[in-house]
């Protein structure tokens, strides 16, 4: 993969297709190529170049243990933008991905001709302070969960119930949760230590990028109300709902997905 040497750091990144670059911009301790699955190929196929990212944090980008602000995040993406040309980009963020992208809007709104936030949020509910104050204790612990039980964890915070009903499905995702589970790397940990404490509401009041929020009906991790709340603080921003969707909701239902960015992008 391409690296870009961005505010003294590495980013690990890569572009597929032809056509006006779409950046997709990933959650917490993800990497790019999640996007990989369903994303990239429609977008692709849509006559779209599209740019993923391993944000810092995640290897092989400079992991940056020693702390990330939310501000490191957005200006690594502004700094890769302008490498791949400045913009301005159709950009998608997901969960913290969101909220870089919300801020990008708000500090560059000359890099971004459109936005999209796939459960995004402008500020942090109690239960959202108190799972990552959990996640803070158990990192520090250094305890590891069971394997099975991490997994039904991670089943039960991000996916709908909808897919957990199918038993051949659930399985899957039970699978897979448990075969990538494991220690928690310092980048990741550092990515979870980011502000919890914000609230930017009354400032996305002065964004002038045509905007989407898109909540996920079923998403325990950042419920849709949080999504619908960045919406109603844009001038003229839009939102969508998507049912029998938890907080994996652009691989959950990948089609539905892919229609409304396909669907805004085009407008």
């Amino acid at each position: 993969m391409p690296v870009a040497n961005v505010n003294g750091i590495t980013l690990s990144y890569q572009v597929k297709g032809t056509g006006p670059l779409v950046v997709l911009v990933m959650g917490t301790g993800s990497p790019g190529r999640v996007w990989e699955l369903h994303q990239v190929p429609a977008l692709a196929a849509a006559g779209y170049r599209v740019c993923t990212v391993d944000n810092r944090g995640i290897a092989p980008s400079s992991e940056c243990a020693a702390g990330i602000e939310i501000d490191d995040l957005v200006g690594d993406t502004a700094a890769l933008i302008e490498q791949l040309g400045g913009g301005p980009v159709l950009l998608v963020g997901t969960s913290m991905g969101a909220r870089v992208a919300q801020e990008l809007c708000l500090a560059r709104p000359e890099l971004v001709r459109k936005a999209v936030f796939l459960a995004g949020h402008g500020r942090v509910d109690l239960f959202q302070q108190t799972l990552s104050a959990g996640e803070h204790e158990l990192d520090d612990s250094g305890v590891r969960l069971p394997a099975k039980f991490d997994a039904a964890l991670a089943a039960v915070m991000n996916l709908s119930p909808t897919t957990l009903a199918d038993p051949d499905t659930a399985r899957d995702w039970l699978d897979l949760f448990e075969f990538t589970g494991g220690p928690v790397s310092p980048g990741v940990r550092a990515q979870r230590r980011m502000d919890h404490s914000f609230d930017r509401l009354a400032a996305y009041g002065a964004i002038t990028v045509p905007c989407l929020a898109v909540g996920f009906a079923d998403d325990r991790m950042i419920p849709p109300y949080l999504a619908k709340e960045v919406a109603d603080a844009i001038p003229g921003a839009s939102y969508r709902e998507v049912p029998d969707a938890g907080h994996y909701g652009y691989l959950e239902q990948p089609a539905e997905v892919n229609r409304i960015l396909l669907e805004f992008f085009a407008d």
